[in-house]
């Protein structure tokens, strides 16, 4: 369920109609509806509550500050993979107590501000990480928390390019060589194994991949405690789906019932990893149609919004439903396809698609557009990233502002000497 919704023939976020958000913040523009926001963590987090959990927010989903802190006021944590992340987590006045640290790339500067920010744990995902956690631990005299990311090869059966938990993956390590790094761990001084991490993959629609990867999971920590670890955590990472289209992911309440019963006698503390799952339908892409074009076989409607705005149809051949600001009347549609100016054939947002009329000037809702559009935002064609709002009631409040110019060129410069 979300709040957008058509009334009075326009369709509104919550009590505010989205032709008045335009008219405010200009298009294109992100708008995140915050009702949607807290009822999806609560919709998620609620069905754990009979067991010791930690739900932490995937920020790469979606990082801007204000829904960080929306989410850490709601008594969540945190899931990052960069220091800038993490960064972000506490510039939003959140606990980086509760904050897992993923990534496979993690540089000595940031397993450094990790230590110093005292993060609850971070999910080592090779047997050279650990010795440079080891190493900068030992040089701070800080003791290093961990987890191992093990891939437990199961077929999450959903896109490859997000596909993380088989053998392939660059991403964590296999069983045998996870358990080659906790037995490390217990020669080494400045490090802790508290926990056992894995993360199979996102858009997930299906349990029983998580299922299964649990069941090994549940084998590994009794197998590591009977060798002296005492394992306290166990990370099953994120990757629950939503509908983008036609796809019918388990409601989190289903998820959540068999993954207790899998584990509610193990003695650890669940910790979640959800991202797209709470914010994917929570927000729209707000864009203006530019032009009509047609051609002897093709109509283009050509809007301000862009691949670089959002790029998951490029990068995934994703599907993003787009309604028409004012409701169409029914039965009038016809095959367009609608992109934006940038100057790639890649640059799209639907190709051949049954659509009402639009014409210059028409405002479009890209739908489900909460995860992974403004993060993965960028200044292609050096254009200005888009504002983002947040709306409550019928209140809409400016959480992100518009890039300008000058902000695109910010800290380039022309030496003297070229």
């Amino acid at each position: 369920m979300h709040h957008f919704e058509y009334k009075d023939g326009e369709l509104c976020c919550e009590e505010v109609p989205l032709t008045r958000i335009a008219e405010e913040f200009g298009t294109p523009c992100y708008v995140y509806s915050k009702a949607t926001l807290v009822r999806h963590f609560k919709a998620f987090d609620d069905p754990f509550a009979d067991l010791p959990h930690l739900t932490c927010f995937s920020v790469k989903a979606c990082s801007n500050l204000a829904i960080l802190r929306l989410f850490g006021d709601l008594g969540g944590g945190f899931d990052v993979v960069s220091g800038g992340e993490l960064f972000r987590v506490i510039k939003a006045g959140c606990d980086p107590r509760k904050v897992a640290y993923s990534g496979v790339g993690k540089t000595a500067d940031e397993i450094a501000f990790a230590l110093d920010s005292d993060v609850l744990m971070f999910n080592v995902e090779s047997e050279a990480e650990l010795e440079a956690i080891a190493r900068i631990a030992e040089k701070k005299g800080k003791k290093a928390r961990l987890s191992v990311r093990v891939n437990p090869e199961v077929d999450p059966k959903t896109h490859p390019y997000i596909a993380t938990g088989l053998r392939e993956a660059k991403f964590g390590v296999i069983t045998e060589d996870a358990r080659k790094i906790y037995m490390r761990t217990l020669e080494m001084e400045w490090v802790e194994a508290i926990g056992v991490d894995c993360h199979i993959g996102s858009q997930l629609t299906q349990t029983a991949p998580f299922i299964e990867a649990l069941a090994r999971l549940i084998n590994l920590t009794s197998s590591l405690r009977d060798d002296g670890l005492e394992i306290k955590y166990l990370d099953l990472g994120g990757g629950l789906g939503i509908t983008y289209r036609d796809e019918r992911p388990p409601l989190p309440k289903e998820y959540a019932v068999e993954i207790a019963g899998a584990i509610k006698e193990l003695g650890v503390t669940l910790i979640l990893e959800p991202g797209r799952v709470i914010v994917g339908n929570a927000a729209v892409l707000l864009t203006r149609a530019l032009y009509e074009k047609k051609t002897p076989d093709k109509k283009f409607i050509i809007v301000d919004a862009a691949m670089n705005d959002c790029i998951r149809p490029s990068l995934y051949g994703a599907y993003h439903d787009i309604k028409p600001v004012k409701e169409a009347a029914e039965g009038k549609e016809e095959a367009v396809d609608m992109v934006g100016p940038i100057c790639e054939s890649t640059d799209f947002l639907a190709k051949n698609r049954l659509m009402p009329p639009f014409r210059a000037g028409d405002l479009a809702a890209v739908m489900s557009a909460g995860a992974y559009c403004a993060a993965m935002a960028s200044n292609y064609n050096s254009r200005p990233r888009a504002a983002e709002v947040l709306v409550s009631g019928d209140k809409a409040m400016l959480i992100r502002k518009r890039e300008t110019y000058d902000d695109v060129i910010r800290g380039e410069s022309v030496p003297d000497a070229l």
